[in-house]
């Protein structure tokens, strides 16, 4: 009867113990980031006034690439 007491202790002693593992374990999986780093986009200067600006945010025009559509519409200097 001393063993079956002591064997259950112990069992719900493992329980307890990971049962407050769990949810720590499960934190710092959720701070890690996912997926790899963000990609860099490719920059492009303005043809009218020579800023940077992201080529996906860029306006394609005769005579180069813009940062907005009335630099667009005036053209390159």
């Amino acid at each position: 009867m001393p063993k079956l007491i002591l064997l259950l202790t112990l069992g719900i002693l493992a329980y307890l113990l990971l049962r407050a593992l769990g949810p720590a374990a499960k934190r710092r999986d959720a701070d890690k980031p996912r997926g790899g780093p963000p990609q860099a986009e490719r920059m492009v200067a303005c043809a009218r006034c020579g800023v940077f600006v992201p080529e996906s945010e860029s306006l394609a025009g005769e005579g180069g690439r813009f940062c907005s559509e009335e630099h667009r519409r005036l053209g390159s200097t």
